[in-house]
């Protein structure tokens, strides 16, 4: 950081249940040289949400008025719930004509995502997937990862990312609109007007306690809504903390094996083991940027590109 950058905290979701985890995420961002606005969020509760509807969707409106001064970033505190209850309630309009041009990186992920496609669909406001307050900055042991590619991404107007995929898709060469987030998120908001209408993009899904025959039934729900068809690429982030059923029911159908099966299905490529979820380790990505993904055996080069970014 060469100079402070201020983050405006917002809650869309679910409430803080630990107040030591916020004012250790608070500390850590401010370690990093940020000033964090908009604190009180990380102490309201209203039933099992961050405040009452009203109170949540006034926070990302409020970004939208003239004598609101815009921050660098506007940081999602946790997912959890919450957010479809403010789809509706958005000003896309105004939120299109402030923030399209602006160098503003809101950021999130997990229920998060119903907010950043609904923002994408809408008013065409590119965002990014990434860490939040609670669980990434919070965390006792921060993720040197996660900071790099949260920092880097941030101050760059592009990116260029690797990691070892399972190689199955052989070699790849696609460009597209990069899009997607938390798979159950993504599914929920098929038949709205709110679910983005891509052609030829990238598109990118993770989930957490999701076992392999709740995800193939996702990815089929994609597929049979014409969805898949329409992308140049499927990418898998991780698929964490699940388990497969009691008495091995499952019989060898763990993760890998069902993706293999819809490898066959649904007529596009899948790369695996993108480092992006409900994980430490996680890539900050710009949900409506431009990528660039490729791959040579095993290893998998993503490069991003067109998304705001807040140096300078």
């Amino acid at each position: 950081m060469t100079q402070t950058r201020l983050i405006e905290l917002i809650a869309p979701s679910g409430y803080a249940p630990d107040s030591d985890v916020a004012t250790r995420g608070i500390a850590a961002l401010e370690q990093l040289g940020y000033t964090v606005g908009n604190r009180d969020v990380t102490s309201r509760r209203f039933l099992r949400f961050a405040g009452t509807d009203a109170e949540r969707v006034a926070e990302i409106n409020a970004l939208a008025r003239r004598d609101h001064p815009l921050p660098d970033v506007v940081l999602a505190m946790r997912g959890g719930y919450g957010a479809v209850h403010l789809l509706d309630q958005l000003d896309y309009k105004a939120l299109h004509d402030r923030l399209c041009g602006e160098r503003v990186a809101i950021v999130g992920h997990s229920d998060f995502t119903a907010l950043q496609l609904a923002l994408l669909s809408q008013s065409h406001v590119t965002t990014f997937a990434g860490p939040m307050l609670l669980a990434d900055f919070g965390a006792e042991t921060l993720s040197e990862f996660t900071v790099t590619q949260f920092q880097s991404v941030l101050q760059s107007g592009s990116h260029v990312v690797q990691w070892a995929g399972d190689g199955a898709s052989g070699d790849l060469d696609v460009s597209g609109t990069l899009w997607g987030g938390n798979l159950a998120m993504v599914c929920s908001l098929i038949g709205t007007r709110y679910l983005p209408q891509i052609d030829g993009g990238v598109l990118f899904v993770e989930d957490v306690n999701e076992p392999p025959y709740r995800v193939e039934r996702m990815l089929y729900q994609l597929h049979q809504s014409g969805v898949l068809a329409r992308q140049r690429a499927l990418v898998m982030g991780d698929f964490s903390q699940y388990r497969l059923t009691d008495y091995d029911y499952d019989n060898g159908y763990d993760m890998a094996t069902m993706v293999e099966s819809m490898r066959r299905v649904i007529g596009i490529p899948i790369v695996t083991g993108m480092p992006f979820g409900h994980c430490p380790d996680k890539l900050t990505l710009p949900v409506g940027g431009q990528a660039k993904l490729s791959t040579s055996g095993a290893q998998v080069t993503l490069t991003l590109t067109g998304y705001p970014y807040i140096a300078g």
